[in-house]
């Protein structure tokens, strides 16, 4: 059975820092492109940073330059080091699991907030 377990949200200052982590177990991480996703009350799912299986990174523009997402496949752990925060980066956020022929699989999320 796979489980992607997120760790790391809690109460921040603007401007300060953050590292969420995501371990998963029950599965060969290492073939599975590994994603953050965050969602804000009131506001649908969105995209912030993926790392692909194959070693390639992506980030939403909104956090370009701020988030680093790193993986270490020998922990099967995922991570979104996170700096210089913003009041609108809080939400709630997810990591996600998938790849070419691969069921989707979805944490249940860690509650990131940054006070101003």
């Amino acid at each position: 059975q796979v489980q992607l377990v997120e760790s790391g949200g809690g109460l921040v200052q603007a401007g300060g820092t953050l590292r969420l982590s995501c371990t998963g177990s029950g599965m060969r991480f290492s073939i599975y492109t590994m994603g953050w996703y965050r969602q804000a009350p009131g506001k649908q799912r969105e995209f912030v940073a993926v790392y692909t299986s194959g070693g390639n990174t992506n980030y939403a523009d909104s956090v370009k330059g701020r988030f680093t997402i790193s993986r270490d496949n020998a922990k099967n752990t995922v991570y979104l080091e996170m700096n210089s925060l913003k009041p609108e980066d809080t939400a709630v956020y997810y990591c996600k699991a998938n790849g070419f022929g691969l069921k989707d699989y979805w944490g249940k999320g860690t509650l990131v907030t940054v006070s101003s």
